[in-house]
C-alpha cells in the first residue's frame, strides 16, 4: 500500500501546465477524480485562479481550456532553475567558490508590505537571517534577488555583496555555519518521506502491470509535488556544507529513476511541460556528468 500524498488543487493545476501554457479540463478533472478529488473542488479552485488573474478560462465544462497567464508561466520558470542546479550539485557539476552571497535593505514602514514580500522571497531563494535586513545565501543568487527588488518597487534599497570571510559570533567554519543558519534535520526530514513515498511508486512504473494515462499523470503529478514540498525550505547548500551522505541527493536519484520509468512509458502524447520539463533536466545533467 501505498503512502497518501495530500495535493493541494492548484498545485495540481499547475502541474498539468503544458508547454504552450494550457490545461486540458477533462485531463485535469480525471487526475483530480483519480487523486479522489471532486469536481466541485476543481471548479471552485479554477473559479479563484482566474478571479486572481493567474489563468483564463476558455469554454465550458470538461471540454474547457486554461490558459496561464504570463505572470503565472513566469513565477514557475525559477523553479526549473533551483532543480537544474540541484542535480548539477549532486553530480558534483557545481562545486563551491567558498564565497558566501549577502543581501541587505532598510526599507521604510511606509513599504511594510513590499518589505515582507522581499524578505518571504529571500528565504524562499535560500537566505537565511543574519540580522535584520540581512540574509546570506551559500549560492550566486543575485539576479532573482534583483528582480524581485524591482518588482516590490524597493530595488534602491536592496544592498548585495560578497564575502569569503563570513563569521557569527565565534563560528567561521563553513560547514558548522550552515547547520547553524539553517534547519538541517528538517530538510533531511522531507527527504527521508520524498524518499519514502517514491519507492512503491517506483515499483509501479518498473512492474510488468500496464498503467493508464491519468494513473501515469497521477504518479508525476505525486511525485512533483511531494519534491516541491521538499526542495520548498531547501536553500540547496553546495555538498561541502552538508553532513554527507546527504539524503537530498539520494532522495533526487530516485525521483530521477522513477522520471525515467515515466519517460519510457509515455505515449507520446502532448504531456503536461513539468512532465517533460523534469525528464529534461535530469537527463541533461546525467549526460554532462558522463562527458
Amino acid at each position: 500500500m501505498t503512502d497518501h500524498i495530500e495535493i493541494p488543487t492548484r498545485m495540481l493545476v499547475h502541474a498539468l501546465i503544458r508547454k504552450d501554457g494550457t490545461v486540458d479540463a477533462d485531463e485535469l478533472y480525471k487526475v483530480s477524480n483519480t487523486l479522489s478529488m471532486s469536481d466541485q473542488q476543481m471548479r471552485l479552485c479554477i473559479k479563484r485562479l482566474v478571479a486572481e488573474g493567474r489563468f483564463t478560462h476558455h469554454g465550458r465544462g470538461r471540454k474547457a481550456e486554461l490558459r496561464a497567464t504570463a505572470d503565472t508561466m513566469r513565477a514557475l520558470a525559477p523553479n526549473a532553475d533551483f532543480l537544474r542546479h540541484a542535480f548539477q550539485q549532486d553530480a558534483g557539476l557545481a562545486p563551491w567558490d567558498g564565497v558566501w552571497h549577502l543581501a541587505g535593505f532598510a526599507v521604510p514602514e511606509s513599504a511594510r508590505t513590499a518589505r515582507d514580500s522581499l524578505r518571504e522571497t529571500l528565504v524562499h531563494l535560500g537566505g537565511a537571517p543574519l540580522q535584520g535586513g540581512l540574509y546570506v545565501c551559500a549560492n550566486a543568487w543575485e539576479p532573482y534577488v534583483e528582480e524581485a527588488a524591482h518588482r516590490f518597487g524597493i530595488h534602491g534599497a536592496l544592498t548585495l555583496l560578497t564575502t569569503t570571510d563570513l563569521r557569527r559570533g565565534d563560528t567561521q567554519e563553513p560547514a558548522e555555519l550552515a547547520r547553524r543558519l539553517w534547519p538541517l534535520p528538517e530538510i533531511a526530514d522531507r527527504y527521508h518521506r520524498l524518499s519514502r513515498l517514491a519507492r512503491p511508486r517506483h515499483a509501479r512504473l518498473t512492474g510488468p502491470d500496464g498503467l493508464s494515462p491519468s494513473a501515469l499523470l497521477t504518479i508525476a503529478v505525486e511525485l512533483a509535488v511531494e519534491l516541491t514540498r521538499a526542495m520548498e525550505p531547501d536553500p540547496l547548500l553546495p555538498p561541502q556544507l552538508l553532513p554527507q551522505p546527504w539524503p537530498g541527493t539520494q532522495a533526487r536519484e530516485f525521483i530521477a529513476q522513477c522520471w525515467a520509468a515515466l519517460y519510457e512509458r509515455d505515449s507520446g502524447e502532448a504531456r503536461p511541460a513539468l512532465f517533460r520539463l523534469y525528464a529534461g533536466i535530469t537527463r541533461e545533467v546525467a549526460d554532462r556528468a558522463t562527458r
